[in-house]
């Protein structure tokens, strides 16, 4: 960004850039079906090596007897996650410098590893959890961890998690795991989350990404560079695109999408109302 604003004539530039995408596991979900919520969650954590810009890297939950099982059953799937090869040496350099500085951190303590791989540059899935109160005190333990490594963010209670919520950067995806009974939590978190992140799901994991006209594959800085737009979906044009008016011009110099009878036949806004194709 800053070499492209740097230029003799700036150019916008729309990157991808970093993202944590933090998953609520609120308390009547956590407590229903944690076992069912940790065996997705570490699918997809592991899924492709965890090198997914979508990549659910930091969990949030509510201390107690829940959590605990939902950790115990998330550790048992990390442990029995086979390593995979990353991309680049480069990149399982990144990750392991990033799972050692977690695992050497004094305020973290590690869950569980997947079994170390038998080849050059593989991943070895982990697991971590902290305080909430050491999270919210150490910028560090936001920084992401580009590969199969989560961290858990154990919180006092939902003001807590509000606190810890209210706190993070920008991100591509937020998701929710709750039922019913987690509604009125659901509601108090979502106008921050709306603020955080391009995508806000529930009851579902954010490695999954459809190319669609509702799709947003973005968001707020740093996890993008301009949460204006998204990368997938038909509103990604918008990124190669700039307005130009073209004010009291001839007909004979208009652009075809702009004539009067239509010519390329598409569906268009005149004076602000849709005219249809036809």
């Amino acid at each position: 960004m800053r070499t492209a604003q740097s230029r003799p004539q700036p150019i916008p530039v729309y990157a991808e850039m970093s993202s944590i995408n933090p998953v609520f596991l609120l308390p009547e979900a956590l407590k229903a079906r944690g076992p069912e919520i940790a065996e997705g969650f570490v699918a997809s954590l592991t899924m492709g090596a965890g090198q997914f810009c979508t990549n659910p890297g930091l969990l949030l939950g509510v201390k107690g007897e829940a959590l605990d099982a939902f950790l115990a059953a998330a550790g048992e799937a990390v442990k029995a996650s086979a390593a995979q090869t990353m991309l680049t040496p480069g990149i399982h350099g990144a990750y392991e410098d990033g799972t050692g500085a977690l695992a050497g951190h004094p305020q973290v303590r590690e869950i569980a590893r997947g079994p170390a791989g038998d080849g050059p540059y593989q991943c070895q899935a982990a697991l971590f959890a902290a305080a909430a109160t050491d999270f919210l005190l150490e910028e560090a333990l936001q920084a992401e961890v580009f590969g199969a490594s989560a961290l858990v963010v154990e919180c006092a209670d939902l003001a807590d998690m509000q606190r810890v919520a209210a706190h993070l950067e920008g991100q591509l995806t937020a998701t929710l795991q709750l039922d019913d009974g987690d509604l009125e939590a659901a509601k108090a978190l979502l106008p921050v989350l709306e603020r955080k992140a391009g995508r806000v799901l529930a009851n579902g994991w954010p490695t999954g990404v459809e190319v669609c006209h509702a799709m947003v594959h973005g968001g707020p800085f740093p996890a993008t560079s301009d949460s204006r737009t998204t990368s997938v979906g038909s509103a990604a044009i918008q990124r190669f695109l700039r307005p130009v008016c073209y004010q009291n011009l001839p007909a004979g110099l208009l652009p075809q999408a702009l004539e009067d009878g239509n010519p390329l036949d598409v569906s268009r806004l005149v004076d602000g109302k849709r005219e249809l194709s036809r």
